[in-house]
């Protein structure tokens, strides 16, 4: 499909620079079948699914990954995306045409890389030095990775290690938040589960190439970077039961809804999963996984708005984005939230 399909205007002043507080007080669009658009709230959320239905998040923990340093004078920005092995990571890299295989790369805080290969898509392969473990480097060193439409308008500071991760965050490893997650709390978790709504947690380590714009004008054209993923044998039985029972799943975020999606077969049948996924969603699409989505609003022409398209079809997501610029919605990763329910 022409990506150009999945354009359009927002206003620079729909893009949200900090959650609301608190934070299950954001704004939710409910996109239902054909039914009306209504204006809710995500306090609202557990009077909108059915006894039954059940949640599932998405556990990873964002690292600091964020490291500026030097090579000899030029300085380098570095933002690790996807670990390799205990010592070496990808990474995307700012001003990457001053750096060359071999290449030393040197922070004030004393952390130390040698850049040892550059991969197609312009990414580094970076193999840290010394015995700590490259995380304790990255909490001495690093900062939080915010988009760049967040970090383009503001510094990063202290308050965003808290607002930037979920209540679930638990495994590390992440370089980007599953954001949807973020509106929620342990008092929506408590009415939710008050009202017969489960929730299970998955783990993807969201890669910062999932937030890449898309390149090419065509989706056949557009290759996703791979994230490292994991669904538990017995969360994958606890799924399945709830299907056979009647209940729905509902990925709370786009990274759950793709880790779901790669361990189900065309039965609808969830697996055990631990691997790489580099699942890429576009209209036409056949959902095997997922019953239903909460999800932030996202950026135009990207993999994610793509994503939503092919659930809910693209003429409906172009209306609802539509409906929620003109009702003032704030967009992205500290934006308000929207519930999509496609008819069954």
């Amino acid at each position: 499909m022409r990506v150009d399909l999945f354009d359009f205007e927002l206003p620079p002043e729909r893009i949200a620079l900090r959650p609301v507080r608190p934070r299950d007080s954001a704004r939710m669009l409910v996109v239902a079948g054909d039914q009306p658009l209504r204006d809710l709230t995500m306090r609202d959320l557990p009077q909108q699914l059915r006894r039954g239905d059940v949640l599932v998040f998405n556990d990873t923990r964002v690292i600091p990954a964020q490291l500026e340093g030097y090579r000899g004078e030029a300085r380098i920005g570095a933002t690790l995306h996807k670990r390799i092995d205990l010592r070496r990571w990808q990474a995307f890299v700012r001003n990457a045409k001053r750096l060359h295989p071999g290449d030393l790369i040197e922070s004030a805080a004393g952390v130390t890389a040698t850049a040892e290969e550059r991969h197609a898509d312009g990414s580094w392969t970076l193999a840290f030095h010394g015995d700590e473990p490259v995380e304790v480097l990255l909490d001495r060193a690093g900062q939080v990775p915010l988009p760049p439409y967040i970090a383009g308008k503001r510094a990063i500071d202290e308050q965003d290690r808290q607002d930037y991760q979920t209540m679930f965050a638990a495994k590390d490893g992440a370089v980007a938040a599953p954001t949807a997650a973020l509106h929620f709390t342990p008092e929506l978790i408590e009415a939710l589960t008050e009202a017969g709504i489960g929730h299970e947690t998955l783990t993807l380590h969201v890669g910062a190439g999932t937030f890449l714009p898309v390149k090419a004008d065509d989706t056949d054209d557009h290759q996703m970077h791979a994230e490292w993923g994991t669904i538990s044998p017995e969360v994958a039985e606890r799924l399945n039961a709830v299907r056979s029972a009647g209940g729905r799943i509902i990925a709370v975020g786009t990274t759950s809804l793709r880790l779901l999606e790669s361990a189900a077969d065309d039965q609808r049948v969830i697996h055990p999963f631990s691997g790489d996924t580099a699942i890429f969603i576009t209209p036409g699409y056949r959902f095997k996984g997922i019953d239903g989505l909460v999800t932030n609003f996202h950026l135009p022409k990207s993999t994610l708005f793509m994503l939503v398209s092919a659930l809910m079809g693209l003429e409906r997501m172009q209306a609802a984005y539509a409906h929620a610029i003109a009702h003032e919605y704030r967009f992205y990763s500290y934006g308000d939230g929207s519930l999509l329910l496609p008819t069954n």
